[in-house]
């Protein structure tokens, strides 16, 4: 049977599907006492929470035949993952993000999937992994928290210069011609690599003459039957429908820079002198978008601040709004958004997948200038306005979304790492020894 489940279930703590680790104390009845091996903030980490990710570990690496490190430096690792983890969900509960059984099952859902089983089934697969469901469930919730948490905290502090976006684009704009596919039609005037300088000459008179011709009425076909030495000179230069990857270089750089029926200029490559009609394209289509605008009024939750207070308070400047008549002025005045709260909270025309699920959701569920109750996302509590709707041409936008995304991933890795090296130091940890 297909087990994928490494993907993210053998990336967990399997906290009851180990046997319970022979480190701990034994107390009066027998029983082992749990310990403290480390305290984090308010919280804490349990020595049988490190005791269990270490025995995985050794595991694996024993299945694996590995070489095995000193066992304290493994442990020593171990703690220190867990150290990490818990201060990130302290963070995370202090910013009020909270994984909704809806978004934990959808998750589930696409990892049965991907294993070729149902949601229901899932369960039992685990069983046969020696994987408890309750645990598995608990611990990618705060797999899904931590993720969630990086995207509010990580993403939007990883910065695209204007320079780093250009050549991306310039390298996509490349890939992308190499994956179009082209119906072309062809005319070689061949040249010798032994030719000298006046024959050269007499093929570039001679191919910016048939060119003449054709822009003055003459039929390509015609031409190419007449004078072409390309292989496929008899079919009228006809060359069908080829792939960007399939052709020369040169034949993808002219031909995506010409229209449907357009013919190029001579061009010269190794082969000689060339003309080339561009007779359709596919893979190039704009991407038209359906787009939603709205505002929105954004207050973040806080030590002070909780979710009942947040809610309260923007139901307040709801009514304010629907009082005074101007959104935009208030949420330039009290929106905790930075990013919108310059533009009136004004969230500018954005496509279905921009907003994160809880926000579109609201969105999508408004009319025409409507205004939300008060609601909460991973960021905060929000209201939308909702503004209008429209179909509209977003290639180039889009390109240049896919672009960033692309560039920030790239940086993600180790812009986390950083993030996560600046938590562990402002934290207060406490390593207690073992005994």
């Amino acid at each position: 049977m297909k087990r994928n489940l490494k993907i993210i279930a053998y990336s967990l703590v399997l906290m009851s599907s180990l046997a319970v680790p022979q480190t701990r104390d034994l107390g009066g009845t027998g029983e082992f006492i749990d310990s403290i091996a480390a305290i984090v903030n308010d919280g804490v980490v349990l020595r049988s929470e490190v005791e269990i990710q270490f025995e995985l570990i050794m595991d694996n690496l024993e299945k694996q035949g590995s070489q095995i490190p000193p066992v304290n430096t493994i442990r020593e690792g171990v703690l220190e993952r867990l150290i990490v983890q818990r201060i990130q969900l302290q963070r995370a509960d202090r910013y009020g993000i909270r994984v909704s059984d809806e978004a934990l099952n959808a998750a589930i859902t696409n990892v049965a999937r991907n294993n070729d089983v149902s949601f229901e089934e899932f369960p039992k697969m685990l069983d046969k992994e020696g994987i408890n469901y309750n645990d598995y469930r608990n611990e990618l919730r705060q797999q899904i928290t931590i993720e969630q948490l990086r995207q509010r905290e990580v993403i939007s502090r990883i910065a695209v210069s204007e320079s780093e976006l250009e050549n991306f684009l310039v390298f996509q704009k490349d890939q992308d011609r190499l994956n179009y596919e082209y119906n072309l039609s062809h005319i070689l005037i061949p040249v010798s690599s032994k030719a000298g300088e006046g024959e050269v000459n007499n093929k570039q008179d001679f191919i910016n003459e048939l060119y003449e011709n054709i822009i003055g009425g003459k039929s390509f076909e015609e031409v190419a039957i007449e004078f072409s030495e390309g292989q496929q000179a008899l079919s009228g230069g006809q060359l069908g429908w080829m792939k960007g990857e399939q052709l020369p270089d040169i034949f993808v750089k002219v031909a995506s820079e010409l229209k449907n029926g357009e013919l190029s200029f001579p061009f010269e490559n190794s082969s000689g002198f060339h003309l080339i009609k561009l007779n359709e394209i596919k893979g190039n289509e704009p991407i038209l978008e359906e787009q939603i605008k709205v505002r929105h009024i954004l207050i973040k939750t806080n030590e002070v601040l909780d979710d009942s207070a947040a809610e309260e308070k923007l139901k307040t400047i709801k009514q304010q709004i629907i009082d005074e008549g101007n959104f935009g002025a208030v949420a330039s005045a009290v929106s905790e958004d930075i990013g919108s709260a310059q533009d009136g909270g004004d969230m500018g025309w954005a496509a279905r997948g921009f907003f994160v699920p809880e926000f579109e959701d609201v969105a999508y569920s408004l009319e025409e200038n409507e205004i939300s109750p008060p609601f909460r996302s991973r960021y905060g509590w929000h209201i939308i306005e909702y503004l209008g709707k429209r179909i509209f041409d977003n290639t180039e936008e889009i390109q240049k979304r896919k672009a960033v995304s692309a560039i920030r991933n790239s940086k993600l890795a180790s812009e986390i790492e950083i993030w996560a090296r600046e938590l562990r130091d402002e934290a207060f940890v406490e390593k207690l020894p073992y005994n």
